[in-house]
Formats: structure tokens, C-alpha cells, sequence
């Protein structure tokens, strides 16, 4: 078996040039650092990687980042002017903004999408659209958060969660391998537009498959398709793809350009056109000052 065959291989780490889900990109990059790095051996059966996020706008007014969150939880911790400690976050159905103001920096853990479900065994839909204080929901963490941030190495912060984290023992879960074989076909397979085309590929009733995903990943099976190729398109908008709008609508399955409009504009804030122009615009600025 390849690592391609097997869901839970490890997964490589993206390159940063990789910003799929990451609103405005060269905007975003002007006011903060983002760092990547893959999961340890003892954890990547269940976690997808590392990130980190650095800011320093000290004298400068606070900045919204906003993403298109993918369908996975994320463990963070966090020293922030607003908002510090340990996190636990939920898959996010809607844009997440996040304020970056002061000095702060975020260190977290992406998991697998069903990866914190299988994981702690808890149904990850209890935690959609919140994010709560990582003790209330693993007593065992205390002082976790503060042995993270006291350390100044990303390599060193992730040694530290992953020698608190690999002690734990998840039950061998075929269900889980399942989902994970459903979302890696969600996420790569760009024809893959309706639900009774996944209920098809892989003989599953449709109620299974819906309880299985809010049990793991937290989610309905229809919105982690319609945010997979929501966020192909916001992709392809931000790399120029603006010389026929219908023709990209039909690619990602919508019925015509005026139902992608209208989702995208809903989801992200602006329409299709002027989140390209406005991506555009940013690259630009960065690129004349470079």
C-alpha cells in the first residue's frame, strides 16, 4: 500500500504558497507570519500538521484576517492583546474573521477532518461554530498551554504537544479510515458536486453518511462539499481566473453563475469580480514594493 492508498498516511505539509481557504492572501501576509510544519509520527494518524501565526502591529491600526476554514478542528494556543490560554475550535460553518491587533502569536494543531472525533471518541457537532477552553474539554492539559508558549521554537512546541498527546491511545476506528476516504475524495476529486454522487462511490446510505459526519467531522456532508469547492473557487479567482465566470460556476457545480454569486458573496463578503480585483490589487502592491 502507497501512501496515496492509505488515509491515513502522512499527509505533506503545503507549501505557503499553498493558501487555499486563506481570504486575501497578499494582503494577509503584510501584517503577519505564517509557518507550517508536518506532524510527528506519533500523531500524524490523526493530525494533518502544525501552524503557527506571528503579528506585530504595534502602532498600527488592528487588522481582520478571514478565512474560509476547512472542515477539521483545531486545537490552538494562544498569546494575544484579546485572547489568550488554550482552545479547542470547532468547525467553523461560516467566514471566520479574526482581529490581529498589538503583538500576538497563535501556535495549533490542525487535525485530520474526524481526526478529533476518532481521536477523544467525543461527537465533534457539540463543538460546530464554538471554540472552548481546551480543559474544560481535556481535563488532562492543564499547564499544556503555558509549557507551549514558554517555549520560542516551533520544532520545540510541537515535541511538547505531541509527548502530552502520544500518551493517549485512541481504539482502532474503521469508521473513522471510512470518513477519511470520503473527505480526501471531497477535497481532491473537483467533479465530485452533489451528495448522492459520494452515497454512490462509496455504497452508503445517506443517512449513515450524514450521522457520520457530524459525529467525526462536525459537519453535514453537503456543507463540506459546497465549502470545498467554494474555496476552489476563491482560489482560482485569487490566481486571475476572472475570463468566464459561468464556465468556473459550472466547474464547481453550480447550476449557473448567478447561484455562485450569490453563495460567494454570502460566504466570503464581496462578489466573485471584486474579490479578484481586490486579490489582484494586494498582489500588486506587494510586488511593487518588492
Amino acid at each position: 500500500m502507497t501512501a496515496a492508498d492509505d488515509p491515513i498516511a502522512p499527509v505533506p505539509v503545503p507549501a505557503l504558497a499553498d493558501q487555499k481557504g486563506i481570504l486575501h492572501p497578499g494582503e494577509q501576509a503584510r501584517h503577519r507570519a505564517l509557518a507550517r510544519l508536518s506532524a510527528g509520527p506519533r500523531m500524524a494518524e490523526y493530525v494533518e500538521w502544525y501552524w503557527a501565526v506571528r503579528w506585530d502591529l504595534r502602532g498600527r491600526a488592528p487588522y481582520f484576517a478571514e478565512v474560509l476554514p476547512f472542515p477539521c478542528v483545531n486545537v490552538t494556543f494562544e498569546r494575544t492583546e484579546t485572547q489568550s490560554g488554550g482552545f479547542v475550535n470547532g468547525v467553523c460553518t461560516t467566514k471566520y474573521v479574526r482581529e490581529l491587533s498589538g503583538e500576538g502569536e497563535t501556535f495549533g494543531m490542525r487535525f485530520r477532518a474526524g481526526g478529533f472525533g476518532a481521536f477523544t471518541g467525543m461527537d465533534v457537532g457539540a463543538f460546530r461554530d464554538r471554540a472552548v477552553a481546551l480543559s474544560q474539554v481535556l481535563p488532562d492539559t492543564d499547564g499544556l498551554t503555558e509549557r507551549v508558549l514558554a517555549a520560542s521554537a516551533n520544532e520545540r512546541r510541537r515535541a511538547i504537544v505531541e509527548d502530552h498527546f502520544a500518551g493517549h491511545r485512541a481504539a482502532a476506528d474503521d469508521t473513522y479510515r471510512l470518513v477519511l476516504r470520503i473527505v480526501d475524495a471531497m477535497e481532491h476529486d473537483p467533479e465530485l458536486t452533489r451528495v448522492d454522487q459520494i452515497t454512490d462511490r462509496f455504497d452508503i446510505p445517506i443517512r449513515t453518511l450524514q450521522r457520520m459526519f457530524r459525529r467525526y467531522v462536525g459537519a453535514g456532508p453537503k456543507w463540506v462539499l459546497r465549502r470545498y469547492r467554494l474555496q476552489d473557487g476563491a482560489d482560482l479567482l485569487a490566481r486571475g481566473r476572472t475570463d468566464d465566470l459561468a464556465a468556473l460556476a459550472a466547474e464547481l457545480g453550480y447550476f449557473d453563475q448567478a447561484h455562485f454569486s450569490r453563495e460567494f458573496t454570502a460566504e466570503v463578503g464581496m462578489s466573485p469580480l471584486e474579490y479578484a480585483k481586490n486579490t489582484l490589487r494586494s498582489r500588486n502592491e506587494v510586488t511593487s514594493k518588492i
